[in-house]
């Protein structure tokens, strides 16, 4: 007996799309990532040093969480640019959740930031498995845009002491705030004149240094890699300072040793008491990373002309955390920064994330001795000068002038996340993109809408000069009709009717109803049966077809008092007084300006 097992080529490429993209891979391919890795690996070594020190952990814990993501990522992600590891938001949200089961420097702590990664990393590979990437869209950008820019504050915040010098802490502004004028008088001024000094040269770097390369003449590209090594050189400079004054003896606190070394093997699981503490802030950091990650994967994507899978991508964002978690890391996802350095740098496959991956290897073996002297403060300038680039106040201003719903969210999402710290914050920004759903989607655009004349199209009668018919009103709805506004439907069409006796007919005009749930169905069948008794036919027009096919398994339409139009013209001409010929006078303005838009 011979067991037969077929492999779907396609299925397979889905879930590895690296069979995809490395089936056609080439030595131009090969020659444009190996120079994009050089110049993000030069970017990330200080960067990943810094992103631990904001989680609490130790700094090679920034390079092991570096290396192994990377390289799964690169198997299981569908994104061309996208450069996995450490983030600030994230970093921070991990200190958050693990300084509530553990105290920082302890052993408990490190494995608390493991587990945190395994769980962030189950869940996006549940999600992705599940094809589950449409949750991510139940957070509105404003509200993320508010929440990233109140964690840049409080990320910013959180790293004045290494540039002070002084011991001070909280998850909050005003606990952080409170913190630091406590411990005021202990400043250490040469750790501040180093930390200044070293976040002056990065804003200079950031701003004003590519320009000057270029003015000397410098090619475009030699030019970005310099900008870019920018960090380095102030991570060399203020370790070579540090080191040869023996400033570490007079105040400065030091990285110290850092084990020369791969990354190890190690077991994210100590107890399910732990991973029930940590599921919440394991899934609110899930959702984060995804919505940060999908976000840039696509936006670089569409520069040339790729695709990006959502689902795939949270598959190769959970094998990078699980990842993570095994080899001495903590949760990662797809950073703004570096990706878009991996792209301008050339990247054309996921290839140049594992390079990435090897250069940080033989950073972790043989560079570490090196930084022994490099000063906290240099590390907290990196963060600082990193997270003020997310830091957009424009958001305020932008939602107040369009939208004061979304203002209020955004508002709202600032404030709390600042005051009551990032978990908060973020579990505010999701309950209140839900919320302004549910809000501006329970009171939709309804208009009472008449026949332009001179065509078969109708518009809102307050907004055009239109045809109607005494005997006859037609409803325009412009959402689906669900749970939250069958009520507001139902008081409006009756509402409409109470107020004109001569009323014969109401055709609810559907061409924006995209679907009709069980209780705006039974409000449909209310508005039917009360206007039925007021002696009045409910008529629809417009209706699309899946919509028609979900109505056709209820007894709505066997129930229904009048009748089902194709077009809205044809209910006209069948209910008012409206002939083909008497509807060919032109109208005096046919054209409308997009004020007067229905």
């Amino acid at each position: 007996m011979s067991l037969n097992v077929s492999f779907n080529p396609r299925l397979l490429k889905r879930y590895l799309p690296i069979l995809d993209w490395g089936s056609k891979y080439n030595r131009q391919a090969f020659a444009n990532d190996g120079i994009a890795a050089v110049i993000v690996t030069i970017m990330l070594i200080p960067q990943s040093l810094a992103y631990a020190l904001l989680a609490g952990l130790p700094p090679e814990a920034g390079l092991y969480a570096s290396i192994v993501p990377i390289m799964l990522y690169t198997v299981f992600g569908t994104s061309r640019a996208l450069a996995v590891g450490p983030v600030a938001v994230v970093s921070l949200m991990t200190a958050a959740a693990v300084g509530q089961v553990a105290e920082q420097g302890t052993a408990g702590y490190a494995t608390a930031a493991l587990t945190l990664a395994f769980l962030s990393g189950a869940i996006l590979m549940a999600l992705g498995l599940f094809r589950l990437g449409f949750l991510a869209n139940f957070l509105s950008h404003p509200v993320i845009a508010g929440f990233i820019t109140a964690s840049g504050i409080l990320i910013a915040a959180s790293q004045l002491k290494h540039i002070l010098g002084i011991d001070a802490g909280g998850h909050t502004l005003v606990h952080l705030i409170e913190s630091l004028w406590v411990h005021l008088g202990q400043i250490s001024w040469i750790t501040l004149v180093i930390g200044v000094s070293a976040t002056a040269f990065l804003f200079w770097v950031r701003k004003g240094l590519k320009r000057l390369l270029k003015k000397a003449g410098l090619g475009p590209r030699l030019a970005d890699v310099v900008t870019k090594a920018g960090p380095v050189a102030a991570v060399v400079v203020t370790t070579l300072v540090t080191g040869v004054f023996h400033l570490d003896g007079q105040g400065v606190k030091i990285v110290g040793a850092v084990p020369q070394s791969l990354p190890p093997f190690t077991w994210p699981v100590s107890s399910l008491a732990l991973m029930q503490q940590l599921f919440v802030p394991a899934l609110l950091i899930s959702i984060i990373g995804f919505v940060e990650s999908i976000s840039v994967a696509q936006t670089l994507a569409a520069k040339k002309r790729q695709r990006v899978d959502p689902d795939q991508e949270l598959i190769g964002l959970g094998a990078a955390n699980i990842g993570a978690a095994f080899t001495g890391g903590f949760p990662v996802t797809g950073g703004f920064s570096r990706s878009v350095v991996n792209f301008d740098a050339g990247a054309e496959t996921p290839a140049a994330g594992a390079f990435t991956a090897v250069g940080l290897g033989i950073a972790a073996l043989f560079l570490t001795p090196l930084i022994y002297f490099l000063p906290k403060a240099t590390l907290a300038a990196t963060i600082i000068v990193a997270v003020l680039s997310l830091v957009d106040f424009k958001i305020l201003k932008t939602t107040w002038d369009y939208s004061k719903a979304d203002f209020t969210a955004v508002l709202a999402t600032i404030i709390l996340t600042l005051l009551s710290g990032v978990e908060v914050g973020v579990s505010a920004g999701v309950i209140l993109s839900i919320a302004l759903h549910l809000y501006k989607t329970s009171k939709p655009h309804i208009a009472e809408v008449g026949l332009v004349p001179g065509t078969e199209h109708f518009r809102n009668v307050l907004r055009h000069e239109v045809r109607t018919t005494p005997e006859l009103v037609t409803i325009r709805v412009d959402e689906s009709l669900y749970f939250a506004n069958a009520r507001f439907l139902e008081d409006y069409i009756l509402d409409r009717v109470a107020e004109d006796q001569a009323i014969k007919h109401v055709v609810l005009m559907c061409p924006a109803v995209n679907e009709i749930d069980t209780s705006a169905l039974e409000a449909l069948e209310e508005i039917n049966r009360r206007l039925a008794d007021n002696g009045i036919l409910l008529h629809l027009s417009e209706v699309k077809g899946p919509v028609m096919d979900r109505l056709q398994k209820s007894h709505f339409l066997h129930d229904l008092s009048g009748q089902v139009f194709l077009h809205q013209f044809a209910a006209m001409k069948a209910l008012g007084d409206v002939t083909d010929e008497g509807n060919k006078t032109p109208p005096e303005n046919p054209s409308t300006s997009p004020e007067e838009a229905a």
